[in-house]
């Protein structure tokens, strides 16, 4: 069965994997052991960067940022 975990209490943090121009705005929050929550700051239903959040667990992190180097997710 899947459970919705809450992160209305983390906070957030401009993902040193973000571009400095505002293009790129990924935020990541500390604080959740084994989980790393990442969000796109800029997709957000009131502009607060309050939108949806992905909880990837801490050993897929690297692979992750590695696809998003390379340009290979997309939306």
């Amino acid at each position: 069965m899947a459970s919705t975990r809450s992160v209305s209490w983390v906070a957030w943090r401009k993902s040193s994997y973000s571009n400095g121009d505002g293009g790129h705005c990924v935020e990541v929050a500390d604080g959740i052991p084994g989980l790393v929550p990442v969000r796109d700051s800029k997709v957000s239903r009131d502009g607060d960067g309050d939108g949806p959040v992905l909880l990837l667990t801490a050993p897929a992190w690297a692979p992750f940022v590695a696809e998003l180097s390379r340009g290979t997710l997309t939306a």
